[in-house]
């Protein structure tokens, strides 16, 4: 039997709802096993849907669990700053005043507060080297020359990404990828590259959409960031928080990026994400953005 269960759509990595990434908040998931959570992220049909929970571990606040429209995934990014910012705006009380801590299936992952702006710190992410024979097939499917490569490298901080790091942003945005052959492959890939500082400093006041959403006056982009995820049946994600994550953790530390700085993404789909990344003293990397509702009342589940 369904019953009326306390429902948000909150917009992830956007002050401005429409503009970043948007994520299905069930606000009580209490009785729903994996099949009907799975069914009800299919018809969202946004990139993820999730479903809070009593906590089973004593340090969390609540539990999550979150599901693209293809599976179950045991951490990311936006949707844990948008479920933390709709726990939050609906009554949640953490047990610490600036600090909540969520559990995932990847484990305890804490959130810090800084006025209204939500941010998570990034879990460790593992790292390995890419097979020169699936580069060999995944540049062609994005439509990249060797050349235009930098650095690659596994990353898997939950959800695994192919990782690629290129010239410029310019080559970032200009990329039209053969998705249906990056589901063949089998390869969610992310990529990212940096933005020329004469190109920074012009990224807002060329688009009047992102003027609109953020002001003339706005902290321009460091990088632009994209992620293909086809074969989760999602061939661009808006915004991606896990990839963003385990990113600066690998290009600070290589020396590629500083310890603060803000990404772009979703910019080729229309929208303007905006992803505040610091390194604090302790080595430790936190992602961020603003949440705003566009969505609150009841689904029946």
């Amino acid at each position: 039997m369904t019953q009326a269960r306390p429902f948000a759509q909150i917009d992830v990595f956007t002050a401005q709802g429409g503009w970043g990434n948007p994520v299905a908040v069930v606000l009580d998931g209490s009785g729903l096993d994996a099949a009907a959570m799975q069914r009800f992220a299919r018809w969202t049909n946004l990139s993820e849907t999730t479903f809070v929970l009593p906590p089973t571990e004593a340090a969390a606040d609540y539990r999550l669990r979150i599901f693209t429209p293809g599976g179950e995934l045991p951490f990311a990014g936006h949707p844990t700053l948008g479920s933390c910012f709709a726990w939050l705006a609906a009554g949640g009380q953490p047990k610490a005043q600036e600090r909540i801590v969520q559990q995932c299936a990847q484990g305890l992952v804490e959130l810090r507060r800084s006025g209204e702006r939500l941010a998570f710190a990034a879990p460790p992410s593992r790292r390995e080297d890419v097979a020169p024979d699936l580069l060999a097939a995944v540049l062609p499917a994005l439509g990249l020359h060797p050349a235009q490569l930098r650095r690659a490298q596994w990353l898997d901080n939950g959800p695994r990404w192919l990782t690629l790091w290129l010239d410029s942003a310019d080559t970032v945005l200009a990329l039209e990828p053969d998705h249906a052959r990056l589901a063949t492959l089998g390869q969610k890939v992310g990529v990212a590259g940096m933005h020329q500082a004469p190109a920074a400093t012009s990224l807002i006041a060329r688009s009047s959409r992102e003027a609109r959403a953020f002001g003339a006056a706005a902290e321009a982009p460091l990088i632009e960031v994209r992620a293909f995820a086809a074969p989760i049946g999602v061939p661009e994600d808006p915004v991606t928080g896990s990839l963003n994550a385990s990113l600066a953790q690998w290009l600070i530390e290589a020396g590629e990026l500083p310890a603060r700085y803000l990404a772009a993404q979703g910019t080729v789909l229309g929208r303007a994400g905006r992803v505040h990344v610091e390194r604090d003293a302790a080595g430790a990397v936190w992602v961020g953005g603003d949440c705003m509702a566009v969505i609150r009342g009841e689904v029946r589940l």
